[in-house]
């Protein structure tokens, strides 16, 4: 099934709030648990679920995807961590909750997904990486783990001096110091996640069956950069020949938003070697292997447990990586590496595998969340996402905004406001201080012949109407001036807070209560150890139903 080529000049649906189908699942059925796999800029078109040739070896992702829908055209609304997570997590652009950058707070009064299922009877849980800045729950009921990047105001980017290098910014020393470790922050960060998560899911396992339901998210900070990983990783990548970037243009050929990307991140008229550039790539490959295994482990206890028919599974990403494409390293670009995600979803006793290839947004995660669970919305309240479930039905006349995606970028690397619209075979992106880009990526793949300049008639139609679009959806000066200010105002904070008695916004985890794990004295003894044990037996070792656990009672003769 290959995607239509819907024009530009489609109207858009009046229509922002995808309303629940209203038609699964049944009132009167216990509602699906939700597990959300998140990895962290991964570079959706190097997986094999998109390219038959990848040597990246991800053999549980591909099994998940061999039971999934799985949409081969998904993108993030903003390439960059914190605004790409705000933004899916609400449902919401960046414009309209003024998520800009990575150090971006979220109002405490914006829905997410969380909020949503949790209003439904869901536990929402959040294992790992989320980058909220300021508020660090957003409707989530518990949180396993603090976060690896900062909760402050402290990486605020300042469009004031665009040509000043931030200490934290992006530059060479991940692609020059790739290659192989033993520990690192991120291996320790996700180790704490997995144990987290696997540990909730067997308590999960073990609650009666009358037990809300619950929705995971698990989010691990691998494969983003540093490019380095356990030599058990590495080693499955001995031999294998690493493809150095297809596409290589000439720093003096670049169009301007890339030439600012490279003077960003250090790498303008500092082109890494091109040993460099393979041990990066290796070692990035090696910490995708290293996601499959999380989720072949979480997916292993899913079904030991047997809860993986009543779970829905979803596995995504928060934006891509470019990994050396076109020169170009990490993110904050609209090119393909860069922008798109994998995208599955997985309940096979409702949703058959199939192969979705029209335009989706990960913002359109919260309303098809909303609808799986058989929730309700509230229409006065602003949503950017549509629900991806008449997709999954082939319902495709009930999708508003049908085959389009929008995409706005503030962060470091621009100076005004970037924005993106991808309807059809076409991307376009457009920014104030940049001539504008065109690609029919049906025809040119690589995003190699900017169509924006061509003189041919329906081309030039279609560039035209894309222009009357955007600035007819965008308010250029506006928006750049509200950046501006949100930069000033925090960095006027952060400086502040910089002096005197530190405080720190990260969160802290309060869930090791230690009056209450293992062996205490205020449980009886056998009843404690019965509790534990998975699966339930009887005080004789009977195996019981799963879903009774916290029915015995072995030390009252139960």
């Amino acid at each position: 099934m290959e995607s239509p080529e819907i024009a530009p000049s489609t109207p858009p649906s009046s229509c922002n709030i995808s309303p629940p189908t209203g038609q699964w699942p049944a009132a009167n059925t216990r509602k699906p648990n939700v597990v959300y796999i998140i990895a962290d800029q991964v570079a959706a078109p190097l997986l094999r679920l998109h390219n038959a040739s990848s040597p990246i070896k991800t053999p549980h992702i591909d099994a998940l995807a061999a039971k999934s829908v799985l949409f081969s055209s998904a993108y993030c609304a903003s390439p960059l961590c914190a605004p790409a997570r705000a933004s899916m997590v609400s449902g919401q652009l960046p414009t309209k909750i003024g998520a800009w950058d990575n150090a971006s707070p979220m109002g405490v009064d914006v829905p997410t997904y969380a909020h949503y299922l949790r209003k439904e009877g869901y536990n929402t849980v959040l294992a790992g990486k989320m980058h909220f800045i300021g508020e660090q729950l957003h409707g989530f009921e518990e949180r396993l783990t603090t976060d690896i990047y900062p909760g402050d105001l402290g990486w605020s980017p300042s469009w004031d001096e665009p040509d000043r290098h931030l200490e934290w910014f992006h530059n060479t020393s991940s692609i020059l110091q790739a290659g192989v470790c033993i520990r690192s922050n991120q291996l320790d960060f996700d180790q704490e996640v997995m144990f987290k998560s696997e540990r909730f899911l067997y308590r999960a396992a073990r609650e009666k069956e009358t037990a809300r339901p619950f929705c995971l998210t698990v989010s691990l900070t691998h494969p983003h950069d540093p490019y380095t990983i356990h030599k058990k990783y590495w080693d499955k990548y001995e031999g294998v020949d690493i493809p150095l970037p297809e596409v290589n243009i000439p720093e003096d050929e670049q169009d301007s938003h890339s030439k600012r990307l490279l003077r960003v991140c250090e790498l303008a008229d500092n082109k890494p070697p091109e040993e460099a550039i393979i041990r990066a790539r290796r070692a990035y490959f090696g910490a995708l292997s290293y996601v499959d295994d999380n989720v072949g482990r979480i997916m292993e206890i899913l079904e030991e447990c047997e809860m993986l028919d009543d779970t829905i599974v979803i596995f995504s990403a928060d934006h891509g990586d470019m990994l050396g494409e076109r020169g170009l390293w990490y993110k904050m670009s609209w090119f393909e590496g860069s922008a798109r995600v994998p995208l599955l979803i997985s309940y096979p006793k409702q949703f058959p595998h199939k192969t979705v290839p029209y335009n989706v947004s990960t913002m359109d995660l919260l309303p098809t969340l909303v609808d799986l669970v058989g929730g309700s919305f509230d229409h006065r309240l602003p949503l950017d996402g549509v629900s991806l479930l008449p997709y999954m039905k082939s319902q495709l006349a009930l999708i508003p905004h049908h085959d389009t995606v929008f995409g706005e970028y503030a962060g470091e690397g621009t100076i005004a406001p970037l924005m993106m619209i991808r309807r059809g075979p076409w991307k376009f992106v457009t920014c104030p201080v940049d001539p504008p880009q065109l690609f029919n990526l049906k025809e040119d793949p690589k995003e190699l012949h900017n169509l924006a300049v061509s003189h041919e008639s329906s081309v030039a139609k279609v560039f035209k109407e894309f222009v009357e679009e955007a600035n007819s959806r965008w308010n250029f000066q506006a928006i750049h001036d509200e950046v501006l200010k949100s930069q000033r105002s925090r960095r006027l904070c952060w400086a502040a807070l910089s002096q005197g008695r530190y405080q720190s916004m990260d969160y802290q985890p309060n869930d090791d209560d230690a009056s209450k794990k293992y062996i205490r004295s205020n449980v009886p003894l056998d009843e404690l150890e019965l509790r534990a044990r998975y699966p339930p037996v009887d005080a004789m070792g009977r195996e019981l139903a799963r879903g009774h656990a916290k029915d015995n009672a072995g030390a009252k003769n139960e």
